[in-house]
């Protein structure tokens, strides 16, 4: 699950598709890294991002099922289900990757409904496509996370998995999200955070660190996967980040913490004057 946004750069933040392990979020040195107030966006360049994501599309499942010691499919289900659809509904996945939450939406939805799986990574999307071929409901397509080019209120429910650290900017991506599901629908996030109390938060952060690029090794990634550990430094933790959803425009917005309280699934109601 990986999603990835262009959003607009300072002349300062150019990069190659190359140098995503040289360009992780500031290091907690910087006076300015959100280790003292979270961060609201990712400083990586996009096509950093989106080339690291294409490296790993080969190997991304498998991956996420040995470091989720295969819990990744179980929160995927709680996602789905607090989407809230029925048979016949519209669903949009924001951080689409290799299919795996939108193809349980799908089967939600049946094939008389609709989803709408979107990525910036090409080689994520090609392997989505290829695992993904039967279900006439699901549509893969290349899209801008914080420029759906969706009409408004087109879609029940909109999902993020594992996707908003690499948002340049969490909350338009948030508001994205939210103008277009209907009033009513729901908008549901599910994400790294990290655990309290801090000496949890402390070791969580120091394991991830080194799980991650080690597994990563184990395939010949390991630079790719310096990224992700990275890229939770400074991340909003659950209860910002709900705040971040109300700030949205999003209403009535819960927290459900899952493995020890190393994920978090955010959901929020698009309001009913919502428009």
């Amino acid at each position: 699950m990986a999603v990835l946004a262009r959003g607009d750069r300072r002349p300062s933040d150019s990069g190659s598709p190359g140098d995503v392990a040289d360009a992780a979020p500031p290091s907690p040195a910087d006076p300015h890294d959100a280790t003292a107030r979270p961060r609201t966006g990712n400083a990586v360049p996009s096509p950093s991002v989106a080339a690291m994501f294409d490296e790993i599309a080969p190997v991304y499942d498998r991956l996420n099922t040995v470091m989720t010691f295969g819990r990744d499919r179980a929160w995927r289900t709680a996602a789905a289900d607090a989407a809230d659809l029925l048979p016949g509904g519209a669903a949009i996945d924001v951080a689409a990757g290799t299919g795996k939450l939108a193809a349980v939406l799908a089967d939600r939805v049946g094939p008389f409904g609709r989803v709408l799986a979107v990525d910036l990574s090409g080689g994520m999307i090609e392997r989505a496509r290829a695992d993904l071929p039967d279900l006439v409901q699901l549509e893969f397509r290349l899209a801008d996370a914080l420029d759906l080019s969706a009409p408004d209120g087109e879609f029940d429910a909109a999902t993020i998995a594992f996707g908003l650290r690499n948002l340049a900017d969490f909350e338009a991506g948030l508001r994205e999200l939210r103008r277009v599901v209907r009033p009513g629908g729901r908008v549901v996030c599910l994400e790294l955070t990290i655990p309290r109390p801090a000496i949890w938060g402390a070791a969580f952060r120091a394991v991830f660190g080194i799980l991650v690029p080690l597994v990563g090794l184990l395939v010949g990634r390991s630079r790719r996967y310096g990224y992700l550990p990275a890229s939770l430094r400074g991340f909003p933790d659950a209860e910002a980040l709900a705040a971040t959803m109300r700030g949205a425009g999003l209403v009535d917005v819960t927290v459900r913490r899952f493995a020890l309280g190393s994920v978090a699934l955010h959901v929020g109601t698009v309001p009913a004057d919502s428009g």
